[in-house]
């Protein structure tokens, strides 16, 4: 690809990711350096940036807690009957179907 291919807006950006010297010209673009390893953190350390995480928590108050308890128990035994049904129901079927009369 040649300079005369590319528009003002590619120049421009290749200008600015350094691939274009001032005169316009192609140039090899610097390597990026490659990012320092972050240091390893003491278990003291951590857990102390745990706990301060976890001070910004916004934790539920209890009535809250009940209320999605309660609408956990209801679905689970919602869902526990549907399964069930549908297991005696299917089991009912497939005994009628297979028995030898």
């Amino acid at each position: 690809m040649s300079m005369d291919d590319l528009n003002r807006e590619q120049k421009r950006q290749l200008k600015k990711m350094g691939a274009l010297d001032d005169q316009g010209k192609m140039q090899r673009a610097p390597r990026p350096q490659p990012k320092k390893k972050q240091d390893r953190v003491t278990p003291a350390q951590y857990l102390r940036e745990v706990r301060d995480e976890m001070r910004k928590v916004a934790w539920p108050k209890r009535p809250e807690i009940i209320r999605y308890s309660i609408v956990v128990l209801i679905t689970v035994i919602v869902y526990t009957a549907l399964v069930g049904g549908l297991d005696y129901g299917f089991g009912k079927a497939a005994e009628w179907f297979y028995s030898t009369s």
